[in-house]
C-alpha cells in the first residue's frame, strides 16, 4: 500500500524538530510499492528524499519534493548452530530490532542499543557506537535502483563501509534506496566491553540485558531524549588525523582524548576538541551545546535552523583555529 498526503508537517519525522513542511509525504509497505512509486508521475515532476527516523537530519527551509519512508517492517529469521541470519526490514526502528535480539540472546548488537533511527539507515551511515559498528554485523544490504527499478543484493564489501561512512554515501549516493538489511549475529556468548564507560560494568553475572541495560542508561545521562529537547544526536564526526599532528597536538594538550586506529592514524575526540575549545554550554539563538555533551547541539528554544547552522558554522572554525583540525558534521542539511 502507498499512502500520498500533502502539505504535511516533518516535525513529528525528524528528531531536531524543526518547524518546517514538505509539499509531499508518501509511504509505502513492500519493494513492489516502492517500485510503483518511483515510476509514479507524482516523483517524475517532483524531487524526493528518502528518510528513516530522521535522527541524522537538518531541515534548513520547507521541503519543495516529496519525502520518502519505508514502512517495510518484516524481519526474516534463520538459523543455524552457532549463529543466526536476519533480514531486516529498512522500516524497523533500530533499537526495536536491538531489543529483539538481545531478547533472543543473540550476540553482536548490544553495543548498539538506544541509537536512534531506523535500520535502512544503519546501513547508508554505518552507525557505531562503544567500539561495534554496524558494518561488524551486517552480512549483506538489498536495495532498489530509483532509475531502473531494478534490485540489487550488496554484499558488505562492496558497501565499502569505513567511519560513519558506506557506498551509499559516497558513489551511488541518491541512486539507492535501502530495502532490507541483512545481519549475522553469534549465538555463543561475546562481548565487546573496553571501550570506555563500559569497562565499568560488573563481569559478574553478565548478560546481554545487562549489557544493554548498561549502555542505555550512559547515554541517557550524556544526551538528550529526543522527545523532550530536539537534536540529532551527535553532531560531528570525530576526525581522524596523521599521527604526526596528533603527536604535535598531545605535546601541547597532553590531556587529548584520542584513539590509536589499525592504520597508523588517530581519531580524535570531537566532543573533547569542542569543549576545550570553549564552547560548554553556548548558543546562538535558539540552539545550543548540549551542557552533557558537547558533540551534540540541541533545539533549545524554538530555534530556527539558520540557528543551528550558525552555531556549528562557529564550532567548526574555532576548532580549526585552534587545533588545525577540521571537524565535520556529522548531520546531513537539507
Amino acid at each position: 500500500m502507498i499512502n500520498i498526503r500533502e502539505n504535511i508537517s516533518l516535525k513529528p519525522y525528524h528528531t531536531f524538530g524543526m518547524d518546517v513542511t514538505t509539499r509531499y509525504f508518501a509511504e509505502y509497505d513492500s519493494v513492489e510499492d516502492l517500485r510503483s512509486l518511483l515510476i509514479s508521475p507524482i516523483l517524475k515532476d517532483n524531487i524526493y528524499l528518502q528518510i528513516g527516523g530522521g535522527s541524522n537530519l537538518l531541515f534548513t527551509k520547507d521541503y519543495p519534493g516529496i519525502i520518502l519512508h519505508s514502512r517495510i517492517t518484516k524481519i526474516d529469521v534463520t538459523e543455524s548452530d552457532d549463529s543466526v541470519i536476519l533480514k531486516v526490514g529498512a522500516g524497523v526502528v533500530w533499537d526495536d530490532f536491538v531489543a529483539y535480539v538481545v531478547s533472543n540472546n543473540w550476540y553482536g548488537a548490544e553495543n548498539l542499543s538506544y541509537i536512534p533511527g531506523e535500520i535502512g539507515a544503519s546501513a547508508v551511515q554505518n552507525v557505531g557506537a562503544y567500539g561495534v559498528e554496524a558494518k561488524d554485523i551486517i552480512e549483506r544490504v538489498y536495495a532498489v535502483d530509483v532509475e531502473t527499478g531494478a534490485e540489487r543484493i550488496f554484499t558488505k564489501e562492496e558497501c565499502q563501509y569505513g567511519y560513519r561512512s558506506s557506498i551509499f554515501k559516497t558513489q551511488l549516493k541518491g541512486q539507492y534506496i535501502i530495502t532490507y538489511v541483512e545481519y549475522k549475529l553469534s549465538k555463543a556468548p561475546l562481548f565487546k566491553l573496553e571501550y570506555g564507560n563500559l569497562k565499568t560494568i560488573d563481569r559478574d553475572g553478565l548478560t546481554l540485558q545487562k549489557v544493554r541495560d548498561s549502555i542505555i542508561e550512559i547515554r541517557k545521562q550524556k544526551l538528550p531524549e529526543p522527545k523532550e529537547i530536539g537534536s540529532a544526536g551527535s553532531f560531528f564526526i570525530n576526525p581522524v588525523v596523521d599521527s604526526s599532528l596528533f603527536e604535535k597536538l598531545r605535546a601541547k594538550y597532553p590531556s587529548i582524548v584520542s584513539y590509536p586506529q589499525s592504520n597508523g592514524r588517530v581519531k580524535l575526540s570531537a566532543a573533547w576538541l569542542i569543549d576545550n575549545a570553549g564552547w560548554h554550554g553556548k548558543r546562538v539563538g535558539g540552539a545550543a551545546v548540549y551542557p552533557k555533551q558537547c558533540l551534540v547541539l540541541i533545539n533549545e528554544n524554538n530555534a530556527k535552523p539558520s540557528d543551528v547552522i550558525e552555531l556549528a558554522s562557529k564550532i567548526k572554525n574555532s576548532v580549526f583555529e585552534k587545533y588545525g583540525v577540521e571537524i565535520t558534521p556529522e548531520v546531513n542539511y537539507i
